[in-house]
């Protein structure tokens, strides 16, 4: 089994202010750190762990279970969470944690076509018996909607001219790997980009890998549900690792939190104004500290954002 830090982990536990005998989720199993810490602080409660990568369940769930066997794990993304929870009869939680992105394993697991940095299969699926591969996007979606992903997913400044160089690839013969693609990526870039900071197909494949998994569109999904289910007291946690998702993240816990809009022509009676059924626990992210940047560079990027429900 590789080795996995999980990110903010005290952090995390700290800030859902775990009961007992609460119902919590942990949106993310990966290899089940966050989950581990959690299931040790509900004897009285019950776990619901998901994931849609079925090798990370089966290395958690002998971890879990040496710890107790009121946890629960559904090999689904957490964006079917309100529909997968009321299945089981659960209509109310305590807690939702989200360790979002790629878990390190995946990334160090070459086979998986994550990274740019090991010569594996275009495939980037979380859900492994899912159809939609990087394969297919690379080598069958049009121009535009290439240049569109890596405008709003990548961020990448030379979206364009990119995509016109897979295009240009693919016509010839399809492209297969990662190095083949990190190869084309290079060849779009003027040299001076090339020989800056960080790896030229950074931005490229993160926008592929968010295609390939709906990231953000899952992402906004189970920020509604589970803010809907959450009980009185209860804690929404996320880590984002890109601007992308704490965008989505920010956004979404300061609207939940504000004041509805009232019209100021209204006179209001005392108590009247309604105050916001949600509050931001961290006005700004938590970041990882000296000691977590120096073992884990993953957290480098790691944001944390918590709100609740008061009423």
């Amino acid at each position: 089994m590789m080795k996995h830090t999980s990110v903010l982990l005290q952090e995390c536990i700290d800030s859902l202010v775990i009961k007992p005998n609460g119902i919590y989720v942990d949106g993310t199993l990966g290899r089940a750190g966050h989950s581990s810490e959690i299931l040790k602080r509900i004897p009285n409660g019950h776990l619901y762990c998901f994931d849609k990568d079925q090798q990370a369940i089966l290395e958690s769930e002998g971890r879990l279970a040496a710890i107790g066997s009121n946890f629960t794990i559904i090999h689904a993304g957490f964006k079917n969470l309100k529909s997968e929870l009321q299945n089981r009869g659960v209509d109310e939680i305590d807690g939702l944690l989200l360790d979002l992105g790629v878990s390190s394993p995946q990334f160090d697991e070459a086979s998986r076509g994550f990274s740019y940095r090991y010569d594996a299969p275009l495939d980037m699926r979380m859900d492994q018996s899912q159809p939609l591969s990087a394969y297919e996007v690379v080598n069958t979606y049009e121009f535009n909607e290439l240049m569109r992903i890596f405008y709003r997913y990548g961020e990448d400044s030379f979206a364009k001219q990119v995509a016109r160089k897979i295009e240009q690839a693919r016509s010839v013969k399809p492209i297969e790997t990662t190095f083949e693609l990190v190869d084309i990526i290079k060849s779009a870039y003027p040299a001076k980009v090339l020989n800056s900071k960080g790896h030229p197909a950074k931005k490229i494949f993160q926008a592929i890998r968010i295609e390939v998994n709906d990231e953000l569109s899952e992402l906004e999904t189970v920020l509604e549900d589970a803010l809907a289910m959450l009980k009185i007291g209860g804690r929404v946690a996320v880590i984002s690792f890109h601007s992308l998702e704490d965008r989505i993240v920010k956004e979404t816990f300061v609207r939940m939190s504000s004041q509805p809009k009232i019209d100021k022509r209204i006179p209001l009676l005392p108590g009247q104004l309604e105050e916001a059924p949600y509050r931001l626990v961290t006005k700004k992210p938590i970041l990882a500290g000296e000691a977590e940047l120096k073992e884990n560079n993953r957290s480098h990027s790691a944001k944390l954002r918590v709100i609740e429900r008061v009423k």
